[in-house]
């Protein structure tokens, strides 16, 4: 396993066990310049850090609190970097690259790790300006080859992805057609012919499919919605056209060039979604009802397991056993089940038109005083405050119920329709709103809390009722009454794990049978330290095992693995209590994992109690050693592993601490029987890439954090003293990784 440690100086110190030594002596107080406004308006964040596949680069954002930001792409062998303005940022963050419809994120490498993409927004200037002429804001993407270093630019392009495991393709959406300007201030929009609703306007546009390797271009009109499938043998996207001519979903072959017609409709298509195996897919289609304010919806799936897709189709208004008055939700996009056997979406109400007749060419007096008072309005005037009402019967507090309004819209109940019995099943009613999926879609957990949602309003303990429920026959039986703690099910799929009374207790949600398995173990589960209004909180479950056959547990100190059905415990960390160390946490790496793998190396988030220091311990075959345990004097900030060669970034503040770490690592695989030298020697010369991330130079106008190469300062600057102690515990390291290879060799 190889490491890359990104940096920030600290003074450093000794480790052993809780205390922490001075390493060097005092130094000399400098005069210390005083922070002004200005400082702070400069002050910078890293965001979005991302790693390619092979470990071999790895970029981020810089964006300071107010302005424009850039990404730093940097190689991790030589330390090079690439720097890119990418103007004011709309956010963090970002959505999957395949999968479903969701936006890409805003770094991504690709697969085989030789591309790398990031979007540019408008700059912080042009933003203001574009904002006061009321234009559209619009973002490009950046596509850069790492190996020419070659940079192509793409104009208005609202999102990207590459296409999954398949290195070969880039899907670029651009934006669709520039919307025309608004009416004058005070100006009320024309009506539509006979007072009819105005048509609905086409959401399409173009999408760009890339191919790397070629710099070939396809261009498809249209597109609405577009997703990978996990593997990148297929993209599918959905048509919006004007008038709905030819809208449908279309998938196209991504080593072949086939492209296939799924389904075709007068229709407006939703929530394409892929399974995470990319064996189906599916998406919703609405239709126009005229006596409908909404759209009637229909559900439609594609089965791509025997190589040519097979289509699965549920239009409720077909079936007479679907319930009145109700339709398939477009808010919830839908899914097939971990079998393919059956497909699962959301249903809700649908509401009637008003028979209303109004006299022609009169217009709604309401509507026209207030286009009215919006055209008396300066812009600059504030709105006036509208008057909330709560009454004291009610369940949820105003404030409360205007955070989950966008929710309540968007509520749907879940259903699923089998294909093959071609049977509709409700599994959410008003009885049981709540309605999820467990793992591998054989059960599904229902929860109910009208009876407590008034008193938890008012004292903050919120309970439930808990049902399991068959998503194959819909049939639900109770499982827990009153519940305050429900957790996750098992990977499987079979238990649901939650707490009570100070104890752990999984439901066999087959059976109905409920076992306690924390009651043999000598330790509290609880958290003593919350004070809030709660009766022995529990300590955060770690999560379950990828098999189901145990959960990780923390009694706030250590971490145990515990059995599905009780037994013998086991103890992972095992001098958590004793020496005052909290092993806080798990770093998830994969984000795909289904469950904790054991048999792999794990990392904990460690927190010393006395010293109040963060760090991070290695958990491997079930056990933590004393030598893979790094405690760095600062907080760390983010923990990032690559997906091919298993480098691991850290981000810390502690060099010296790290040299450390390594000197105790090399002793003890020097100790260890089962590693050859050569083995040894081969893993040490991974361990030792070594890249420091920032130098902090506080004198001669060096801006805090800005990245230089290791070892490397400006011109004409000097090192202050915290820089000079990471210059030694650099060259220490370096010395350290000679002469250890030279003895392992």
């Amino acid at each position: 396993m190889a490491v890359a440690i990104a940096f920030s100086p600290s003074v450093p110190y000794s480790v052993k066990g809780q205390s922490a030594q001075p390493a060097q002596a005092a130094q000399t107080p400098q005069a210390q310049k005083p922070v002004e406004l200005s400082d702070i308006l400069a002050w910078k964040r890293i965001s979005a850090p991302t790693v390619s596949n092979d470990g071999e680069f790895f970029a981020y954002k810089i964006v300071p609190n107010e302005g424009d930001g850039e990404v730093v792409v940097r190689r991790v062998g030589d330390g090079k970097e690439w720097k890119f303005p990418v103007g004011e940022s709309a956010g963090f963050g970002g959505g999957p690259g395949f999968g479903d419809g969701a936006g890409s994120r805003e770094l991504a490498f690709s697969e085989d790790s030789k591309w790398f993409a990031f979007t540019i927004y408008p700059g912080f200037k042009e933003a203001k300006r574009l904002k006061k002429e009321r234009k559209p804001l619009q973002n490009k993407i950046v596509l850069l080859n790492l190996s020419t270093e070659k940079k192509t630019e793409f104009e208005k392009v609202r999102r990207f992805s590459f296409s999954g495991e398949n290195p070969n393709w880039v899907a670029l959406h651009r934006y669709g057609a520039d919307a025309p300007a608004g009416p004058p201030a005070g100006a009320s929009s024309p009506a539509a012919p006979g007072g009819a609703t105005p048509p609905e306007r086409p959401t399409g546009s173009d999408l760009l499919l890339y191919e790397l390797s070629t710099g070939n271009q396809l261009n498809v009109g249209n597109v609405a919605d577009f997703a990978f499938d996990k593997k990148g043998n297929w993209c599918a996207w959905t048509i919006d056209a004007s008038d709905k001519a030819g809208n449908g979903v279309q998938a196209r072959n991504m080593n072949t060039g086939a492209l296939l017609p799924l389904d075709s409709d007068k229709a407006s298509y939703r929530g394409l979604r892929w399974t995470e195996k990319g064996e189906g897919l599916a998406a919703v289609k609405g239709i126009e009802d005229k006596g409908y304010e909404d759209k009637l919806y229909s559900v439609v799936g594609f089965n791509f397991t025997s190589g040519t897709p097979q289509k699965a189709a549920y239009d409720p208004r077909d079936d007479n056993s679907f319930p009145a008055g109700m339709t398939i939700s477009p808010n919830r996009a839908p899914i097939w089940n971990d079998d393919m056997s059956a497909l699962v979406f959301g249903i809700h109400d649908v509401k009637k038109k008003k028979d209303e007749k109004k006299p022609a060419g009169r217009p709604d007096a309401a509507a026209k005083d207030g286009d009215a008072a919006m055209a008396r309005r300066n812009d600059d005037e504030p709105e006036k405050p509208d008057l909330v009402l709560w009454h004291w019967k009610d369940k949820r507090l105003q404030a409360q119920q205007q955070v989950e309004e966008s929710r309540d819209k968007n509520f749907s109940y879940l259903a699923t329709f089998r294909v093959a019995e071609k049977k509709f099943i409700r599994l959410a009613d008003e009885d049981l709103r709540t309605v999820t999926p467990a793992p591998k879609h054989r059960w599904a957990v229902g929860t109910d809390s009208r009876e407590y949602d008034l008193m938890g309003t008012l004292d903050g303990r919120r309970y439930q009722d808990v049902y399991v429920v068959d998503m194959q026959t819909g049939a639900r039986k109770p499982a827990l009454k009153k519940s305050r703690w429900t957790f996750d099910a098992s990977p499987d799929g079979t238990h649901l794990l939650y707490y009570d009374d100070g104890q752990f207790m999984t439901l066999d949600m087959a059976s109905g049978q409920s076992f306690n398995i924390t009651k043999n173990i000598q330790s509290n589960f609880y958290d003593e330290d919350d004070d809030h209004n709660n009766l022995k909180p529990p300590a955060r479950p770690i999560g379950w095992t990828k098999d189901g056959a145990s959960v990780l547990l923390s009694d706030n100190w250590d971490i145990w693995n515990v059995p599905v059905h009780g037994g013998n415990a086991v103890n992972l960390t095992q001098n958590g209590k004793r020496d005052k160390i909290r092993y806080q946490s798990r770093y998830r790496l994969d984000p795909e994992e289904k469950g904790i793998d054991l048999s792999k190396p794990n990392y904990l988030r460690a927190y010393g109690e006395w010293t109040k220091k963060a760090g991070i311990a290695r958990l491997e075959g079930g056990k933590t050693r004393s030598e893979d345990a790094y405690v760095a004097g600062r907080r760390l900030r983010r923990f990032d592993q690559s997906r091919e060669g298993g480098e691991i970034f850290l981000h810390t503040r502690d060099l010296q601490g790290f040299a450390r770490l390594l000197r105790r690592r090399c002793n003890a695989w020097r100790r260890r029987q089962d590693l050859g030298r050569q083995s040894a020697a081969e893993k040490f010369s991974l361990v030792f890439r070594i890249q420091t991330d920032r130098l902090h130079q506080r004198q001669g106008g060096q801006a805090a954090g800005s990245p230089l190469p290791a070892g490397q300062l400006p011109a004409g600057q000097e090192l202050s003293n915290r820089s000079l102690h990471l210059r030694k515990a650099l060259t220490g390291a370096q010395q350290l990784r000679d002469a250890v290879l030279q003895r392992l060799q």
